[in-house]
């Protein structure tokens, strides 16, 4: 059995490489895929420690950090065509004046 420890470090790397790329990159959908990798962090600690416990509710958590993730996809993508429509541009630097 592979120790919890392991996976607490996955999901470390994983949200520490989600928060790098949300804070180094201004592509707006390189920032959302950094987010859904930060939640994919999340969720791996959820789902080891949910069995470590040996209790269902870091798995049902799972579920919830999935739906939210899924919501923020969504929401997040048609936010960058919206964007794209009235700048022709998905660079944060660019997109300044919120001006409707």
């Amino acid at each position: 059995m592979i120790p919890l420890s392991w996976y607490l470090w996955l999901g470390l790397a994983l949200f520490a490489v989600g928060l790098f790329g949300f804070l180094a990159r201004r592509n707006v959908i390189v920032m959302l895929l950094s987010i859904e990798i930060m939640l994919n962090a999340a969720n791996t600690v959820l789902a080891a420690l949910g069995t470590r416990m040996q209790d269902v509710t870091g798995h049902i958590l799972v579920f919830f950090v999935m739906a939210v993730a899924a919501a923020e996809a969504a929401i997040g993508l048609s936010l960058v065509v919206l964007l794209y429509k009235r700048f022709r541009e998905v660079h944060m630097d660019e997109v300044r004046t919120l001006k409707g």
